[in-house]
Parts: structure tokens; sequence; C-alpha cells
């Protein structure tokens, strides 16, 4: 009988080549597999590259549409009439008679700031403009400061929450009394005695919009721009209101007029002409309270003092005795100080010590603890800071008798 093929062995050799080339051609499937996901791999990056120019294009050709479109002009609406609406371009001052859509008609009314092509039609209405250091002064996050921090001036604050506060919390105690709440009222005192702190207090207790500014920042070398800044500050104030203004170093714009003619001081009285509107104009000025604090009160001029801008001048002097006492209380509370530290003994001793100068004997006095390797304040610590700042305070008097 004769064998069938399945059943003829190879020869060794061709059965060995065999093996060879299915071994080989095992080896490129490896490769090619690899190769295929290496360029599956290139194809997305190539997908992800082109999207991201595609992206790149799309904005290009967005920015090329923008800048071959006409520029829009800034204009101010002076009068609404049957025909249209007659606006005044900035710049030149230029007046024209545009006819206005009636959609756009109910929206807009005089002086509204809009936007004009070249052939002078209302492309679209444009904000409210206020200076950008306008908004920069609006304090967004309540200062840490509450009355309980600060002491030694309890009738002062009783009479800054009368005017500031209860307005604002309670409006109705006063409606049911039928007067009035004070529109304003003016810290003075020398330095470091809390007139700061009074107004931190105040923006803390109050949900009120609080906006903040030294009376340096209205003082601009340009004609115009410190009155300017002073409006939009009071605008700022009448779009957040409830809203409480805090200027700071008043004395800065409203030092008593002169008969100067340099242009610095012209412009200085230009600027509290400004504010003096504000706060006493014949615009109502809303649900606004004004803080203002000086240590140059005989430097203020009449005009401001006096009732209907400013209702209560606020006296805020040293504190006495039980006052420092309270305020050493106050800025110990969180350190650790010895059993023998009287408080009662180092109010008598720093004598016409400020506020502020209590605060930094306290700070000094732990100061010495650090040095000496110290976590406890001693009696003796606190003796050597009122020393220290005492001897600076003689050095900087020198100084200044120096230059004098």
């Amino acid at each position: 009988m004769t064998d069938t093929v399945d059943e003829v062995d190879l020869p060794y050799d061709e059965g060995a080549s065999m093996q060879k080339k299915i071994e080989a051609l095992q080896e490129r499937l490896e490769v090619l597999e690899s190769q295929n996901e290496e360029m599956r791999d290139k194809l997305l990056d190539a997908n992800a590259e082109n999207n991201k120019y595609q992206q790149k294009l799309e904005r290009l050709t967005h920015e090329n549409k923008k800048l071959k479109q006409s520029p829009l002009f800034v204009a101010t609406v002076q009068e609404l009439n049957d025909d249209g609406a007659i606006i005044k371009q900035h710049g030149n001052n230029q007046e024209a008679l545009t006819e206005v859509t009636d959609e756009m008609r109910d929206d807009l009314s005089p002086d509204d700031r809009v936007a004009v092509n070249n052939s002078l039609s209302i492309v679209k209405q444009l904000n409210d403009e206020t200076d950008v250091r306008a908004r920069v002064m609006q304090v967004d996050q309540s200062p840490d400061v509450t009355f309980a921090d600060i002491g030694g001036i309890e009738e002062q604050m009783e009479e800054v929450r009368e005017t500031v506060e209860m307005p604002l919390v309670s409006p109705e105690m006063f409606e049911d009394v039928g007067i009035e709440p004070p529109s304003g009222v003016l810290l003075h005192g020398p330095p470091g005695t809390g007139k700061t702190m009074l107004a931190k207090a105040v923006a803390n207790e109050t949900d009120a919009t609080f906006i903040k500014m030294a009376g340096s920042e209205l003082v601009h070398k340009f004609i115009g721009e410190g009155a300017k800044l002073v409006r939009d500050l009071f605008e700022l104030a009448r779009q957040e209101e409830p809203a409480v203004v805090f200027i700071d170093e008043i004395d800065a714009i409203a030092a008593k007029r002169t008969d100067s003619k340099t242009s610095g001081d012209a412009e200085v009285q230009r600027t509290m002409m400004q504010l003096l509107s504000e706060m006493d104009g014949f615009d109502d000025r809303g649900d606004i309270r004004i803080i203002a604090a000086t240590n140059r009160f005989d430097m203020l001029d009449r005009a401001i003092l006096r009732p209907g801008r400013f209702d209560r001048l606020i006296e805020v002097p040293n504190p006495d005795v039980e006052g420092r006492e309270q305020i050493f209380r106050i800025h110990t509370r969180s350190m650790n100080v010895a059993d023998d530290v009287e408080f009662a003994e180092l109010a008598e001793q720093v004598e016409d010590a400020s506020g502020a100068d209590v605060k930094a004997i306290c700070t000094e006095a732990g100061m010495f603890a650090i040095r000496d390797d110290r976590t406890e304040v001693r009696m003796t610590d606190f003796h050597d800071a009122w020393a220290k700042i005492q001897q600076e305070e003689d050095e900087d008097e020198d100084v200044s008798r120096t230059f004098a």
C-alpha cells in the first residue's frame, strides 16, 4: 500500500528551512505591528497639532476680520426727539442727528455713552465711564479690625456708630423720629490715636460697600484729573450703595484756600470744590456715608467743616490711663505674658503714649523675649521696650531740628 502525501516526511533540511522562514515572518509581523502602532501614535499627534493650528487659524481669521471692520467712535447722547438722537462725538465735539431704532430708543437717555460708526449711526450703548483707579479703591474684603480691638476711645466709637453704622443698619429709627441721619463724620486728633482703626471697624461691622482713599491720591498733575476721580468715586459709591467712603489725610485736598496763583494750588482747590459739591450739592447723595480723618485739623478749610458736609466733628485724643491699660490688655491677648506684668502700672508709666505707641511697646517687649530665647514676656521687657521707643523718638526729634 502506498503512503499518502500527509504521511510523507519532508527531509530534515527542508523542514528546518521552512521553520526559519515562519519565524522570520513572525518577527517581520511583530516589527510591522510595532511600526503600525508607532504610526498610529504619530497620526494622533498630527491630528492634535492640526486641531491646534486650526484653532489658531480661526482666531487669526476672526482678528483679521475685526481689523478690517470700520472703527467705532465714542459719543454722548445730547437729546432724543422724533427725528432720532442728537449725539456729540468725543474728541472733536462734533454734533450730529442720527436715527435710532425703536428698540434702542427705549434704552437710551440723555448723557448716555454710545458707540457710533463712520456714518455716525449708533451701533451699541456703552457702560457708564468710571476711572479704573476708583474701582481699585473699593475694599472687596472686610478688614479684620472690630470695635473690640479698639480701646480707650469708647465715647468716640459710640459717636461713629451713631453717625455711620446706625443709619445703614437701622434707618427706620431716624424715620420714626423724623430726622435726617448725619451725613458725615470727621475724625481729628494726634497721630496714632485710632482714627483709621475706627474706619476699619466700621467696614468690618457693616455690610455696606467700603471705599477707601487717601487725600494724596486725589492730587494729580493734569488739570481736572483730580476732580474727575472724585466724581467717579462718588458715582461708584452710588452704584454700590449703601456705601461708606473713607478719606484718610483729607488735609491734602481740603486745606484752607489761599491767594496762591500756582497751577498746583489751583488744581488742589478744584479738586476740593468737586468734593464739596459731591458732599452737599444739588444731586441727592443717597445712602452714602462719609468718614474722613486728619491730624491737621487746623489746616482744614471752613467750607468743608460746616454742617451738611461733616455733621460730626469728633476729636480722637491720646488715651487716658484707663484707656492705655485697656489697650495694653487688647494687644497682649495673644501674648504669653508673665504673672509679674501689671498693666495698670505700665499704663501709669507710659504717660502721653498714643494707642499706636502702646501697640509698639507690646511688640518690642515680645522681641526682647525672643532675643533672650524666652517664650514668656516679663515686666522688664515692657520697661526696656518703652525706653527704646522713647530713645528713638528723641533721635527723630534731633534729626528734625538738624534739617529744620
